[in-house]
């Protein structure tokens, strides 16, 4: 079995999907943790991209049949977390009232991360290293902090959070561990890029969300495609076991034996 074959089978992702398969199928995923968990709904974190995007509409729809279902209140819960001005926050509130959410928040999380920032350059002068903490530490503090939020507001409100965490993400450990990839349940995770925006135009994401270029929103300027030098196409047609060039096999396969770590347990003794 080639490497391409070991990794398309552990992540389950289909060469092809129907989308209202997929929807009922992870509604009910959904539906199913929450009243084994004994939460009152699910928590997403809208960024005002597409795979939260598509995980908002999945939640709400989770959350209205439970409570059509049992007579008790439900909420999904949106949370917009801009640093600072987001320049597309517009976006998050465009997918908030497609799909009709009846509870959103926002909570800023630059003094946060600035105050955090500041106190590891503090650390930093006490080793005698005077610098500024580098960008993609700091990304990785922001991907941290948004998280702390989340699980701030989901711990009294008894509310599970909703990771946005797909297949072609996982192939190239692009998230921050314990930061963005620490959430309570994950309903994109057998999905490629390619299948969540087949998704997302099945259940009404708006079309600035859907054409937007994929960020993770950690620095400005910043892309995911850029940032990797792999195209979401080329990580989609790897995952549905088509053939990709001899360039891009070596660079998925590198990236992905590099992150390794970072879709593992915390290994012990």
């Amino acid at each position: 079995m080639s490497l391409q074959e070991e990794i398309v089978k552990r992540f389950g992702v289909q060469p092809q999907i129907n989308e209202a398969t997929e929807v009922r199928k992870r509604v009910d995923f959904l539906k199913q943790y929450v009243k084994q968990s004994g939460t009152s709904g699910l928590l997403i974190a809208i960024s005002g991209g597409i795979d939260s995007a598509v995980a908002a509409a999945l939640c709400k729809q989770a959350t209205d049949e439970l409570a059509a279902e049992s007579g008790q209140p439900y909420m999904t819960l949106g949370v917009f977390q801009p640093y600072g001005e987001q320049v597309d926050i517009a976006d998050s509130y465009a997918v908030a009232e497609a799909f009709k959410l009846q509870h959103t928040v926002e909570t800023n999380v630059q003094d946060a991360v600035n105050e955090i920032a500041l106190e590891t350059e503090q650390a930093f002068k006490q080793l005698g290293n005077y610098r500024h903490i580098s960008i993609p530490g700091k990304g990785n503090v922001k991907a941290r902090i948004r998280m702390v939020t989340q699980y701030a507001l989901a711990f009294d409100l008894n509310l599970l959070v909703v990771g946005t965490d797909h297949a072609s993400e996982a192939l190239t450990g692009f998230y921050t561990k314990w930061g963005d990839g620490a959430v309570d349940i994950t309903p994109l995770s057998s999905l490629n890029k390619r299948q969540v925006r087949q998704l997302a135009r099945y259940v009404g994401v708006p079309d600035s969300v859907i054409d937007k270029a994929p960020t993770a929103g950690l620095w400005e300027g910043q892309t995911d495609e850029k940032e990797l030098g792999i195209t979401y196409d080329e990580n989609s047609d790897y995952l549905e076991g088509k053939p990709v060039s001899d360039e891009t096999r070596e660079k998925i396969e590198r990236q992905y034996r590099k992150t390794e770590h970072k879709r593992s347990a915390i290994p012990g003794i």
